[in-house]
């Protein structure tokens, strides 16, 4: 069993893994809400927030370390080689954009380009669910 953090006291991985992707989803609908409301520095990190939680969701589920922020290209780049899809590579990299938006002046931001961004992220998350199933 992966070890946890003292944060996230989860005694058994489906426990976690299930959190895990329901909390992604949660933070995807979120961002869209704040799009909405032209929230635009809280609709970036929430898309961010919904790759990350995701790519926890897999990191747990197939026992890799994610316990900081820098661990998540590793686990994104042990996804991208177990993924069984061309368009993540690419992809992924949209989440650190976002997660960059949240330091953005709101005069630089885009609402078209943040609600494109999170199309793409729902896109990530759809990638990386069937990895998040089993080890």
């Amino acid at each position: 069993m992966t070890q946890t953090s003292p944060m996230e006291p989860y005694d058994q991985t489906g426990v976690a893994v299930d959190d895990y992707r329901r909390q992604s989803r949660v933070f995807l609908a979120k961002a869209r809400e704040y799009l909405a409301s032209n929230d635009l520095h809280q609709a970036s990190e929430k898309g961010w927030g919904a790759v990350a939680w995701m790519a926890k969701a897999v990191a747990e589920a197939q026992g890799w370390q994610y316990k900081k922020h820098d661990e998540f290209f590793t686990v994104m780049y042990q996804a991208e080689d177990m993924a069984d899809d061309a368009r993540l590579p690419g992809l992924w990299h949209v989440a650190n954009t976002l997660h960059g938006f949240f330091y953005t002046r709101k005069m630089f931001l885009r609402a078209s380009a943040i609600g494109q961004g999170l199309d793409q992220i729902e896109t990530v998350l759809d990638i990386l669910h069937p990895l998040t199933e089993s080890r």
